[in-house]
């Protein structure tokens, strides 16, 4: 993201001095009682106690006022604005990670605490112009009060001597990253609130980022959340490679009661594939970021449902207890399903949410809006507990987030693709799933429909993807809605995940 184009230039390489300085502590806002800290050290504690302490007090919106100059930039513009990699953080010292900060402007304009975090001592990054360089020309007047919106984290992650970019922070409570050999796609939240309705967006006001080791392979990152209806505390650990791991610890005070509340909430775009492409004219086979929601459930089973982008807004909750884990999966890896070569869909990573301890009782939770671009994220998964959380009462969750390859099922055939169609009897449809299951001998299909009849159940190998198809047709006969269900059997047994299909007339 916001890479520094060829050719711009270079100002005066500004001392450490210059890049993490103690800034007035009237600007930093909250940041105040964590400098506070210094004498005794600070650490996920005193995060804690900012965030309830922070939840007993009225929501007080961050100002977003800035200079003419930067509030009325477009997309370009903003682009154009680039961080000098000369200046990251930690380059000097040559340490296993790196820190590059985003300007604010443009629709990025709320001021983000930053500090680093060294031998238990917060230190206030500050901001100054000479850290960026400006296309058009850098704004004058611009105080070194200003601050960033955001930041983004570099490390060897594809080869050892070149440090990419691996993660960002940037706007609300957003952060993505990519796994080795990955370009970026989806996103994950730090909460969501109302998603599918009227909907809250909780910010992260504060970071506290600590200084790495010379041979750390993780980063850990404090961060303080808030918003209308609650403050927050979170911990992130993060582990670049193959699969890139944050481990997270996250404990909210709710200002009063949240009963439409996303824990480790996920963001995505799914604009079409298969049959879905006849709607748009596209010279592509599909464009999406994600293409099914993956549900390990507190049962052990495992549940596959396709995405869709819907011509209304579509929410599907997944009762459970204690599930095993979560994700938006990109699992067509193919580059000419896609046939982009510039967006790369087929390089954009899955994103696992793996729970720590007992959830309780709720429900994973998948919101599908209508879009018709693909600028647009369209796609949500998080976990809503069954109880509502409760004002005054913190509430504590611990997850792991996979980004990267999705890791296959243990014993159990994935589904690869699904379509959909007219069948020759209207108003029937008839749909086609293939399964990456090697061999149909002994296999049987158990489908079912929560209205209208499943007719003409038929499996047969399928030699060009070297894996099974099922094919049948629903009848809806007055139903406007259908959830449908599939999963192959072989001597009574699961050998395939669960397929879940929703139809609506």
């Amino acid at each position: 993201m916001l890479e520094r184009s060829p050719g711009q230039a270079r100002p005066s390489r500004p001392t450490r001095r210059h890049v993490i300085a103690a800034a007035p502590l009237a600007a930093l806002g909250v940041g105040q009682a964590a400098h506070a800290a210094t004498s005794r050290g600070f650490g996920e504690a005193d995060v804690q106690a900012l965030a309830r302490d922070l939840s007993r007090r009225p929501y007080s919106a961050p100002s977003k006022a800035l200079p003419q100059a930067l509030s009325t930039l477009d997309y370009d513009a903003y682009r154009d604005i680039r961080f000098n990699p000369d200046h990251a953080l930690w380059k000097a010292e040559r340490l296993p990670f790196q820190l590059q900060f985003f300007h604010r402007g443009g629709l990025f304009r709320e001021q983000v605490d930053l500090f680093e975090l060294h031998d238990g001592r917060p230190t206030p990054i500050a901001y100054s112009t000479d850290l960026f360089n400006f296309k058009r020309g850098a704004p004058t007047g611009l105080s070194p009060q200003l601050g960033f919106a955001g930041f983004r984290i570099h490390a060897p992650i594809n080869k050892a001597s070149y440090y990419d970019e691996v993660a960002v922070f940037l706007g609300a409570s957003y952060f993505r990253a990519v796994a080795k050999g990955m370009l970026y796609g989806l996103s994950a939240r730090g909460l969501a609130i109302g998603t599918g309705g009227p909907e809250e967006f909780p910010i992260f006001r504060s970071f506290w980022i600590e200084r790495p080791s010379p041979g750390a392979r993780s980063l850990t990152i404090l961060a303080l959340l808030d918003s209308v209806s609650c403050a927050g505390a979170f911990r992130f650990v993060v582990t670049p490679g193959d699969a890139t791991i944050f481990d997270v610890s996250a404990r909210i005070f709710p200002r009063r009661p949240i009963a439409n509340v996303g824990i480790a909430p996920l963001t995505s775009m799914f604009l079409f594939s298969g049959d879905a492409a006849r709607r748009f004219d596209d010279f592509r086979p599909r464009v999406h970021d994600s293409d099914g929601l993956s549900v390990v459930n507190g049962q052990g089973e495992r549940l596959w449902r396709p995405l869709v982008n819907p011509s209304l807004v579509q929410t599907s909750a997944f009762q459970d207890k204690n599930p095993k884990g979560y994700g938006l999966m990109q699992r067509e890896r193919r580059l000419d399903a896609y046939q982009d070569l510039e967006a790369r869909y087929d390089l954009r990573p899955s994103l696992w949410v793996e729970p720590k301890g007992a959830w309780g009782p709720g429900q994973v939770r998948l919101v599908e809006l209508p879009t018709r671009t693909e600028y647009e994220d369209n796609i949500a998964a998080f976990w809503t507990p069954a109880a509502p959380l409760r004002a005054g009462v913190p509430a504590s969750f611990a997850y792991r987030l996979h980004w990267g390859p999705e890791r296959p099922p243990a014993g159990l055939a994935r589904v690869a693709q699904t379509r959909s169609g007219a069948a020759a009897a209207k108003p029937r449809r008839r749909f086609v799933v293939d399964f990456d299951l090697p061999s149909a001998d002994g296999v049987t299909a158990q489908v079912t429909t929560s209205a209208g009849a499943v007719l003409d159940t038929h499996l047969s190998p399928n030699p060009e993807t070297r894996g099974v198809r099922l094919s049948f047709e629903f009848d809806p006969a007055q139903a406007r809605g259908a959830d449908l269900r599939a999963q192959l059997l072989r001597a009574g047994k699961p050998c395939s995940e669960v397929w879940l299909y929703r139809w609506i007339a």
